[in-house]
């Protein structure tokens, strides 16, 4: 995979969007920024604001959330640079709040602000940090994600955020293969029971009572 380039938050711009759910992008980058030492610059003919951080552009699209890909395309056809090195930061209702996933590709799973990186950059082939949001439940969807994390929720959202820009800062610095195994949960994996050979099976009925059989079988799994 080639060295990432850019490093794409998705959000909303203006204040009223500032802490809801859907800006966790912007969150990220705004603790990267500050980590670099770099400042934030309107860039209006980019429709973006863009911060440079060491061999890196820092980019949060002003665009509103479902046209992100106008301001990211351009940018990255601009430098010359490849899809697989936009690095791309966004919520996700798939995950409860605090949880992170990164994927080096795929589907834009019903985002909208995915939905118009992958038009725009021409393919689904670039890497991505999701950050969890948890689901709407009984909430609708809009109202959902353009809510502000309840009190309860904000200790493990600063959590995310700080493991966010550290799986970002890894990736930039060990690659991305590296953070993914570092920073995605490994789910479990159920041992099948593997059934007793043939003869010892038969031994097992002839020597011992049912009930101790069964407990051997399950020991023995």
């Amino acid at each position: 995979m080639l060295p990432v380039k850019i490093i794409v938050g998705l959000g909303n711009p203006g204040r009223e969007y500032a802490e809801t759910r859907h800006n966790v992008g912007f969150m990220v980058l705004d603790l990267l920024a500050a980590h670099f030492g770099a400042e934030w610059k309107v860039d209006k003919a980019r429709k973006a604001e863009l911060a440079a951080g060491p061999g890196v552009l820092l980019v949060k699209p002003q665009t509103y959330m479902n046209s992100s890909g106008e301001s990211v395309g351009p940018l990255m056809r601009y430098y010359k640079w490849e899809p697989e090195q936009v690095f791309v930061i966004y919520d996700d209702i798939s995950f409860p709040v605090g949880a992170l996933r990164l994927r080096a590709g795929g589907s834009a799973g019903g985002h909208n602000g995915m939905k118009s990186l992958i038009a725009h950059l021409g393919t689904e082939k670039f890497p991505r940090l999701r950050v969890g949001i948890s689901a709407p439940g009984c909430k609708q969807m809009v109202s959902h994600v353009l809510g502000k994390f309840a009190p309860d929720e904000r200790p493990l959202l600063q959590e995310a955020l700080t493991r966010a820009a550290a799986a970002t800062l890894m990736t930039l610095t060990q690659g991305f293969d590296a953070a993914a195994n570092q920073f995605n949960v490994k789910k479990e994996k159920k041992k099948k029971e593997k059934p007793a050979p043939a003869e010892n099976a038969e031994q097992s009925a002839d020597t011992q009572a049912p009930e101790a059989a069964s407990s051997a079988s399950a020991s023995e799994a």
